[in-house]
């Protein structure tokens, strides 16, 4: 709060600290999608014992970002690769480069490559830089995938109550509950696994993770994913805008923009799209496959306990037969799904 103040009345002038995050993101074997945030704040801290007062002050620091602005950072692939960025108002880098080099050469079993961030702005003295290089990673599919899952994460994977009368709800999960008590919906990790090793067997097929959910929230979403034993993925979170930004607003939704990005990256790639029937997944998601009929497998739809939305879902693909669309009540359905049309074993 001291920072906070200090900034508002124009005494904050020094940073205390530098924290980078890199976000975990996807690329080709030629081309680099690489996002990340430079911060003047201390790294999350979340345990399983916490106390109410802890979950409560740690999501206070996730929205209470100092972002550093127009600085210098340098993405590296140790012997291969060196890149440089600049942050944006709000402290975030992007590499979307195509490159020369082969970045496939420095896959794990399951596509992953390792990179580094350095902070290259000059670092005042008495701030502390708190680590030099900061790590992240990147994922490449394997040529051997048979498709890839594209999958919301907001009650879809994750119980959120997004369609909660005056969302209290989703305040309660998103604001007062740890992650490490938040609970996936019933066998859907099982089901991310399942469609992950796909007919094959072979962990290949690549998972990218969506939500409308701002950036804040990505150490406290990738936590969940990784804690519930969800395939490891990409995960792809919006800008949070304010009342007063001044930016233009996308034109298009944020997770429609994010699909096509995903399908135009890989176009020999096929896909599965998951979501629920709460909010705009439905429509969303029709409107891609029509864009992309070939592209797409299957739409799978978690139902949600919400009458009007249900109605309005039910509208939308009653009559669509562009690609199947699978309305269900739980992971089992859409497993029986997938191993019928030959997705699983």
């Amino acid at each position: 709060m001291i920072k906070r103040f200090k900034k508002l009345i124009g005494r904050y002038k020094n940073l205390e600290q530098i924290y980078i995050t890199p976000y975990r993101s996807y690329g080709t074997y030629s081309h680099l999608y690489v996002k990340g945030r430079v911060l003047d704040n201390e790294p999350l801290k979340i345990v399983k014992d916490q106390s109410l007062y802890r979950t409560l002050k740690n999501t206070w620091k996730q929205f209470d970002s100092f972002e550093i602005p127009d600085v210098e950072v340098e993405l590296r692939i140790p012997e291969q690769l060196q890149l440089r960025a600049k942050t944006n108002a709000e402290g975030y880098f992007l590499f979307d480069k195509n490159i020369e080099e082969n970045l496939a050469k420095d896959t794990d079993e399951e596509g992953w490559v390792p990179y580094e961030i350095y902070y290259r702005s000059p670092v005042e003295k008495g701030t502390n830089l708190l680590a030099n290089p900061f790590r992240g990673e990147f994922l490449i599919p394997e040529v051997e995938a048979e498709f890839g899952v594209i999958s919301d994460i907001d009650d879809t994977i994750l119980q959120t109550g997004v369609t909660s009368f005056l969302k209290w709800r989703l305040l309660k999960n998103s604001l007062m509950t740890n992650a490490y008590k938040r609970i996936p919906l019933k066998d859907a990790p099982d089901l991310y696994q399942k469609l992950h090793k796909g007919k094959s067997g072979k962990n290949k097929n690549p998972m990218f993770y969506l939500s409308n959910s701002p950036w804040n929230l990505y150490e406290y979403l990738k936590l969940f994913l990784d804690y519930n034993k969800f395939p490891k993925g990409p995960i792809l979170l919006r800008d949070f805008r304010t009342p007063f930004d001044g930016t233009l607003k996308p034109e298009k939704p944020h997770k429609q923009k994010e699909i096509t990005n995903i399908l135009k990256t890989y176009p020999d790639l096929n896909f599965i799209l998951i979501g629920d029937s709460g909010e705009h997944d439905a429509s969303i998601y029709t409107e891609i496959a029509a864009q992309y009929s070939d592209r797409i497998k299957a739409i799978y739809l978690r139902s949600v306990k919400h009458r009007r939305q249900m109605k309005r879902v039910r509208s939308l693909i009653d009559n669509f037969d562009t690609v199947p669309v699978l309305l269900a009540n739980d992971s089992n359905e859409a497993e029986q799904h997938a191993r019928e049309n030959g997705f699983i074993q």
